[in-house]
């Protein structure tokens, strides 16, 4: 069947569309890339949802008119895509805007609870696309006692397993994960899969970008490259006690957004040079990744350095476009004996990766398979994800 994956992630930056043939099951199970749009948000819409993200105080009408206003973005976006690839759809799978989400547990009127909120109704894009919408994955996870994230390393065992070297796939969207494959993985011998968030990946360098250069991101990295680290605030920046957690975890704008980076910006100083802080968040995304690489290649008492061509680093997400932080992962994982891979370079466009595993995991839902790893997100068992919406 043809299923189109939408993912619209913690940077808000705009939609991903991806048309993918999947066919199989299990270890027969085949997917193959079609066609990729993106699609960015206007800026009113992006703004509302960056105000709406992990905010203290927001009004229920404009949470419900944004949702409603999504199912129709996301429609466009899916018939603007089939207009420049004419196809025949089957099916939809909607990641959703996340604006809020909480893995673990924490007390809420006398009772812990954890939750997780991707907005855009996928009833609305249903009726639109005449097709079934498959949306909201993250709780059925949450409900088999998992943290709901992270939910790709399906598609990164379904696409990217190879039987003779260790591959690390690492995301660099607003948060930075990674999936560890070891050699020989695959859809039937997953339990040895280890994926989690390392942290911040563009988040902090665009929050910085936002406020000091009036800019959404620092474009390749490029301001970033002139400065120069402070190292005093990377080492507070390093303090945070997300990295000392033990995966799997999860983390977003409740960890690391505007008050995460107001913070920032003062351990860097009032008379910091502006390039020396974008460095220094740079900085911030490629130790952490390095750092929590390690973790878990301690966890899965793997040694490095690994043999010249027996491990692959596989990066992909929109800060692959951004040359400074991939120097700077280089140099954290260059010495653990990884060669260093874009998805590209795999026959996967960076940007379009988490849509197609938005697809994938709509296949599996209507498929009645489950789509979590659960040595990934630490659910108790596998689960079917997703609610089915009908035209």
């Amino acid at each position: 069947m043809i299923v189109a994956g939408l993912m619209s992630g913690t940077s808000a930056d705009g939609i991903d569309v991806a048309l993918v043939r999947i066919f199989g099951h299990g270890s027969n199970l085949r997917l193959r890339l079609l066609a990729h749009e993106h699609f960015r948000y206007p800026n009113a819409v992006r703004q509302a949802i960056l105000d709406a993200m992990n905010a203290s105080a927001a009004k229920v009408a404009d949470l419900a008119r944004l949702n409603f206003l999504l199912g129709e973005l996301y429609s466009e976006a899916i018939q603007a895509t089939l207009k420049r690839h004419p196809m025949k759809l089957d099916a939809v799978g909607c990641h959703g805007q996340t604006l809020y989400h909480q893995g673990d547990a924490a007390s809420f009127l006398g009772r812990r609870v954890a939750t997780t909120w991707q907005t855009g109704d996928g009833s609305l894009i249903a009726a639109r696309l005449g097709v079934p919408v498959v949306s909201d994955f993250r709780p059925a996870d949450m409900a088999a006692g998992g943290s709901g994230a992270p939910l790709v390393p399906l598609l990164d065992v379904a696409y990217y397993s190879h039987r003779k070297r260790l591959r690390v796939l690492q995301n660099l969207g607003g948060i930075g994960n990674l999936t560890i494959l070891p050699a020989g993985t695959h859809l039937g011998r997953m339990e040895r899969v280890i994926a989690f968030d390392t942290g911040p990946g563009n988040m902090v360098i665009d929050g910085c970008a936002q406020k000091l250069l009036r800019r959404p991101y620092d474009a390749g990295g490029a301001v970033a490259a002139k400065g120069q680290v402070i190292e005093s605030a990377l080492a507070r920046a390093l303090e945070h006690p997300f990295f000392r957690r033990k995966p799997p975890k999860t983390a977003g704008h409740e960890q690391f957004g505007r008050e995460f980076v107001a913070h920032f910006l003062r351990w860097c100083g009032a008379g910091a040079k502006k390039r020396d802080v974008l460095a220094t968040a740079t900085a911030l995304t490629a130790v952490s990744i390095g750092r929590a690489l390690q973790q878990g290649l301690s966890i899965m008492e793997l040694f490095v350095p690994f043999s010249r061509g027996r491990a692959e680093y596989v990066a992909s997400g929109g800060g692959v476009e951004n040359r400074t932080l991939m120097r700077m992962i280089s140099e954290q994982i260059q010495p653990l004996g990884f060669r260093i891979v874009a998805s590209d370079e795999l026959g996967m466009p960076s940007q379009a990766k988490e849509a197609v595993a938005f697809a994938l995991l709509a296949y599996q839902t209507w498929s009645r398979e489950p789509g979590n790893v659960p040595s990934a997100t630490g659910a108790k068992r596998p689960a079917v994800l997703g609610k089915v919406s009908y035209p």
